[in-house]
């Protein structure tokens, strides 16, 4: 059925309203992904299939009565000029002070670290983390790789690298939850993961399960997060070819 002229989004052909599955982890939850760039569509349809109300944050407002958030792997310095651009680089830190749960993966990794090796670009500061851009190599160098991640069960997920960096140095509060050839690749401080691959563009779901489960499962906790604009208070499936073309982290 159609949406009344009136009630439709601009851009509801390519983000149509969210349509969470009605079982799953997430359900009750609402996930913010910032979508100013990258793959943030891919991250949004594995939240709803895993019954999480997925929210397109672009701007202030968005970010309103969220559970948690996800910063999509793209292109590091273009996330960091649009967020500045939009007014949402303060508005994030504030979002994770109060208590809201992030998940940065490849360039969100970046974008959420305390530095870069390069001292380039600006980052939020909200994890303990030197991050170093395009570590693996560039475009031609991306692969895939099977890791052991800490605290995530059935194996080990099938891991898609796309110009992805790492990090280069954990503070003392930092878990690394795994590594590949000696770097850390997955790590997490209180209420922030990151990861230095990109979860969304395969069909196992276990990542974000365990971001979700950082949220608190099924129960919403948004009473942390209220108010940031002033309003009140079974065995790993295979992976999908990744298209590293699609997606660049610098």
């Amino acid at each position: 059925m159609s949406v009344p002229r009136s009630t439709r989004r601009p851009d509801s052909i390519l983000s149509p309203e969210s349509r969470p599955e009605p079982t799953g982890p997430g359900v009750g939850l609402t996930v913010g992904v910032l979508a100013l760039q990258g793959d943030f569509r891919e991250h949004r349809a594995l939240l709803e299939r895993l019954g999480c109300a997925a929210r397109e944050v672009r701007r202030l407002h968005d970010l309103d009565g969220l559970a948690g958030l996800v910063i999509p792997g793209g292109e590091s310095t273009t996330i960091h000029k649009l967020m500045e651009a939009h007014g949402l680089s303060a508005p994030i830190r504030a979002f994770h002070a109060r208590g809201g749960a992030v998940f940065g993966t490849c360039a969100g990794l970046i974008t959420v670290a305390r530095e870069t090796v390069e001292g380039h670009p600006p980052t939020l500061g909200l994890m303990d983390i030197v991050a170093r851009r395009n570590a693996f190599g560039r475009q031609v160098a991306s692969f895939e790789a099977d890791l052991a991640i800490a605290g995530v069960p059935g194996g080990p997920v099938r891991a898609v690298f796309i110009r992805a960096p790492w990090i280069e140095r954990a503070g003392p509060a930092v878990e690394v939850l795994a590594r590949h050839d000696g770097h850390i690749v997955a790590a997490r401080q209180g209420r922030v993961l990151v990861t230095a691959f990109h979860p969304e563009l395969t069909d196992d779901t276990r990542v974000h399960e365990s971001f979700i489960a950082m949220m608190g499962g099924g129960a919403a906790r948004t009473a942390a997060t209220a108010g940031v604009c002033g309003a009140a208070a079974p065995e790993p499936p295979r992976a999908r070819r990744a298209q590293p073309a699609a997606i660049r982290n610098r």
